[in-house]
C-alpha cells in the first residue's frame, strides 16, 4: 500500500470512534490526516453517513484544500483544515466535532478551567474558546490558529460552534477530542455541585510535563 493508501485507511478507521464515543450525530464531524512528506491531507467526504465511510470515499486534498483524486466532495469543514495544515506545520491530524458538553461550554464562549489532573495531563491548562466564525472559508481555519498558536491545549471550543482539536498525527487528534468531551462533562456535574477547585499553574506544569515526557511506554 502506498503512504497514501494507508492514511486513507487509518483516517476512515479513526471516524468509528467519533461514532463509539458519542462525540457526533448523523453526518456531522470530521477526521483528517496530513500526508507525509507532501502537501496533501486526507479528509472525509460531506454528507456520507458513517456507515457508508470507505478508505477509498476519502478525498485527497491539496493544503489549499482542493481535491486532487476524488469525485467525492469533501468535509465542509476543509478550508478550516486547509488553513491549519498551511499554518502548523507540527500538526498531522485534525478532528471536528459537535459533541454534547464541550460544545454546549462553546455557546457560553466559555473556557473549561483546569480543574482536573487529566485537563492537565492531556491540555496542560483550561481548553480555550475561539471566535466565532462562519462556514464557507478559511474563516474557522484563522480562529484555530490563534488561539492555539502557542497554547498547550490540543482542544478549542470555537464558539457557537464546536470542537476542533489538532495533534501529531490523526489519532491524537482524535484522542484529545474524546478526552475534551470527557472533561467537559465532568467539569459541568461539577459545578452542578459547587464551584471546581481549580490546579495551581506550578502543579499543572508537572503534570503535563510528566504525562507528555515519562508516561506510557
Amino acid at each position: 500500500m502506498t503512504t497514501i493508501d494507508e492514511l486513507r485507511r487509518t483516517v476512515c478507521d479513526l471516524h468509528a470512534e467519533l461514532t463509539r464515543n458519542g462525540l457526533v450525530s448523523w453526518t456531522s464531524g470530521n477526521v483528517s490526516g496530513r500526508v507525509p512528506g507532501a502537501d496533501l491531507f486526507v479528509i472525509k467526504p460531506s454528507g456520507v453517513s458513517y456507515d457508508d465511510l470507505t478508505p477509498e470515499s476519502m478525498v485527497v486534498c491539496d493544503l489549499d484544500g482542493t481535491p486532487v483524486d476524488s469525485e467525492l466532495s469533501p468535509s465542509s469543514d476543509t478550508d478550516a483544515h486547509a488553513y491549519v495544515y498551511r499554518n502548523l506545520p507540527e500538526v498531522g491530524g485534525q478532528v471536528h466535532t459537535h459533541s454534547t458538553y464541550a460544545t454546549a461550554w462553546a455557546a457560553r464562549a466559555e473556557p473549561i478551567p483546569c480543574v482536573l489532573t487529566a485537563m492537565a495531563d492531556e491540555f496542560g491548562g483550561e481548553i480555550p474558546v475561539g471566535p466565532f466564525a462562519l462556514i464557507g472559508d478559511d474563516s474557522i481555519g484563522r480562529g484555530i490558529v490563534e488561539t492555539l498558536k502557542g497554547h498547550r491545549s490540543p482542544a478549542v471550543l470555537m464558539q457557537n460552534h464546536g470542537v476542533f482539536t489538532i495533534g501529531r498525527d490523526a489519532r491524537a487528534a482524535v484522542k484529545a477530542a474524546v478526552m475534551c468531551e470527557d472533561v467537559a462533562r465532568t467539569v459541568h456535574v461539577t459545578r452542578q455541585l459547587g464551584e471546581p477547585v481549580p490546579i495551581p499553574a506550578e502543579d499543572i506544569d508537572r503534570l503535563y510535563d510528566r504525562y507528555q515526557n515519562v508516561y506510557g511506554q
